[in-house]
């Protein structure tokens, strides 16, 4: 499987184009929906999320509530587009329009891809770049990943994204169940399945609000349900957990991913690090501790997957660092973008998103590519296997 998106943040709408989803799969625009929504609450938000209520088009790929095995398109529409159809519009504009448009950005901020970009497609007008560099385009990567997780869960595998940290509150990770830790997660304004701490992140996040600055945290991503062998050893560009590394990080200011225990194993012995093997009738081969995060070599274990990521603080400021106009030369300070003090509980989201794609990926390449009943058979032959072998 694999998608592209279209559009920019303030242009008239965001496109998606998903292909290789299997036919048979069941899928409505309320599916979709949910998850949109879940990605643009959270404390700390924007004003932005308060104009928007994200709601997608299901306009190819679909028919009477089932795929078709053709390409997906879905379109979810920029309500604030009215009041941007001069500067964003498509149409050529003459010289005396092009002075009307006074939003001209020549200012690049740091932290974003302003200067970079604009030095490398040519444009002397930075909203080029930060239109389509916004995390705006995250949107429809949620709406292609819920497409994602209806694959999953026709195959019985649960996929959830949560908050450990915000500005250095951390919270109590451990949990009884994936319903359980899910109810917690999402009843939160910051999605964190702790409430002991709860308070506290949302403390953070005020005082980073009142002082005009932005804070950061850390994600997780856990999935569980997953047959063992999912995945590759053979090829570095195979490898399921590379693969969900690279899609962490492309999320919009995420800076780093580790899985199980992470950068902790390096201050670990081996014996403190590697998941002992055993087996009994029922469950088949399993692991006694999953500090791995499910994986190894590159392949699912069949123990739960543990992916976080760390994003950096939002870098549009309410006081602003300096820059470099790139048309005087002169320092001044960055310009001002509407923003979010803190989108780490809607980042939870994205990252739940692009990790359940990567993995529907994965199983729809392995275990067949055109039929849903086909999958779901040849899924169960699997683990059937895997408990016999």
């Amino acid at each position: 499987m694999r998608y592209l998106t279209a559009g920019e943040s303030h242009g008239v709408q965001l496109t998606t184009i998903l292909e290789g989803v299997p036919s048979g799969l069941p899928l409505t625009a309320e599916d979709i929906n949910a998850d949109l929504a879940r990605r643009q609450k959270g404390y700390g938000r924007g004003r932005r999320m308060q104009i928007e209520k994200d709601e997608v088009k299901i306009v190819g790929g679909v028919r009477h509530g089932k795929t078709l095995g053709s390409p997906i398109a879905l379109v979810v529409e920029n309500r604030d587009w009215k009041h941007w159809t001069k500067i964003m519009g498509v149409d050529p504009i003459g010289a005396d329009e092009e002075k009307e448009v006074k939003r001209q950005i020549s200012r690049p901020r740091p932290g974003h891809a302003d200067l970079n970009g604009a030095i490398k497609y040519g444009h002397r007008d930075m909203r080029n770049v930060l239109e389509r560099s916004s995390a705006r385009e995250t949107t429809v990567r949620v709406a292609a990943g819920a497409v994602a997780k209806k694959v999953l869960f026709e195959l019985g595998i649960e996929v959830i994204g949560h908050v450990t940290e915000i500005g250095g509150v951390k919270a109590n990770t451990s949990y009884e169940s994936l319903d359980e830790l899910r109810k917690k997660s999402e009843q939160s304004e910051v999605r964190c399945g702790d409430s002991q701490v709860e308070q506290q992140m949302k403390g953070a996040i005020d005082n980073a609000k009142e002082n005009g600055d932005s804070i950061g945290g850390v994600v997780e991503v856990i999935v569980e349900g997953m047959p063992a062998g999912v995945g590759s050893y053979v090829h570095y560009d195979r490898k399921l957990d590379a693969k969900i590394a690279q899609a962490m990080i492309s999320i919009n200011a995420f800076k780093g991913v580790e899985f199980g225990i992470g950068f902790e194993a390096a201050r670990r012995f081996g014996s403190q690090v590697h998941d002992e093997i055993a087996w009994d009738k029922e469950r088949g081969y399993y692991r006694k501790t999953n500090r791995l995060g499910g994986f190894e070599g590159g392949m699912t274990t069949g123990m739960p997957i543990v992916v976080r990521g760390v994003m950096k603080p939002i870098p549009t400021l309410y006081k602003p660092l300096q820059s470099v106009d790139i048309e005087t030369k002169e320092p001044f300070n960055a310009s001002i973008e509407r923003s979010d003090s803190c989108a780490v509980p809607a980042a939870a989201v994205v990252a739940e998103a692009v990790v359940a794609w990567e993995i529907a990926n994965a199983i729809v390449e392995q275990f067949g590519v055109d039929r849903m009943d086909t999958i779901k058979e040849n899924v169960e032959r699997l683990k059937e296997y895997a408990r016999e072998f």
